[in-house]
């Protein structure tokens, strides 16, 4: 697979017309040299800013951050703008964070989104970091917050599927909330477990239903109004998977039903939310009637 041809094609996406000005944004905000006097990588990444500077382009700053809703992933703080994203994302960082060490490791975050889970990465050292995400809108967002913090991460508008492919191995993969849109989930953990160093781990977490059985939920049409998801298996199930796609040993980490205070709607998304997605009469159940969202979270070994 050339991947760098597909870095070329997709490179290409940033002369559509909903992207370009995004990118024109976020160019003309990197012409100001932005001037940061610290930042935070806390449950709110925060960026402080120079007051001077901060006065001067502050609206240019929210201006800018306003092109590109939805803001999923976050919060984020610049300055004095607060984006106060759908997901508070660290309740499932800061959930993870006890299972994992990534000082020295080559990391790769698999379906990375705006990239709040890497910057948060960055408090442990790792030797490297690279995303994966083809969405170039949460390329943008990425870009945008890394004009304050320049990173060094290295984030690729590639899929799961070019995991196996990339340049160099990981030793830490994490794939947080994308297995459920794959629609041959044990091929996309082959792809994972290819990806990684020999001894590797792979953290992970998925839509799950209840029981014992090796079984899993396949949606007719959509779930929680969502129409990409595919399979959603019992733990069993899951761990299933994993060992057929070559993993030795998988550990439980956690279940979780995601709740209103994790996922909920804010002014920074433009569409509905966790609130909309559940039946009004019964907050167990989705809309369609299947068992309200609830999430594994396991570590697998190569």
């Amino acid at each position: 697979m050339d991947l760098n041809q597909i870095r070329k094609e997709r490179e290409k996406s940033f002369e559509w017309k909903n992207i370009k000005p995004l990118k024109e944004a976020i160019d003309k905000l990197a012409l100001t040299s932005p001037k940061v006097t610290s930042y935070t990588l806390s449950d709110t990444i925060e960026v402080e800013l120079d007051k001077s500077y901060q006065n001067q382009y502050q609206t240019l700053i929210e201006d800018c951050a306003k092109l590109m809703l939805p803001w999923r992933k976050g919060p984020f703080k610049i300055g004095e703008l607060f984006i106060d994203t759908e997901w508070q994302s660290f309740i499932k960082y800061n959930l993870l964070k006890p299972h994992f060490n990534l000082e020295g490791k080559v990391v790769a975050d698999i379906g990375c989104n705006n990239g709040y889970y890497m910057f948060r990465m960055l408090e442990q050292k790792p030797k490297k970091i690279v995303g994966f995400d083809p969405s170039t809108l949460f390329y943008m967002q990425f870009k945008f917050i890394d004009t304050f913090i320049n990173s060094g991460i290295n984030y690729e508008l590639l899929g799961i599927e070019h995991a196996e492919f990339y340049e160099e191995k990981f030793d830490t993969i994490f794939c947080l909330g994308v297995l459920y849109h794959r629609s041959d989930p044990i091929g996309s953990l082959k792809s994972l477990f290819k990806a990684l160093n020999s001894g590797g781990e792979l953290i992970l977490d998925t839509f799950m239903i209840d029981g014992e059985d090796d079984i899993c939920l396949t949606p007719k049409d959509r779930y929680s109004k969502i129409p990409n998801i595919y399979f959603i298996p019992t733990v069993n199930a899951l761990k299933n998977w994993c060992y057929r796609a070559g993993f030795k040993e998988v550990e439980l980490l956690e279940i979780k039903k995601t709740n209103l205070n994790e996922q909920r709607k804010t002014e920074w998304i433009n569409s509905q939310s966790l609130d909309d997605f559940l039946d009004p009469n019964n907050c167990n159940l989705t809309v369609e009637g299947y068992p309200a969202p609830k999430r594994v979270y396991i570590k697998a070994i190569k």
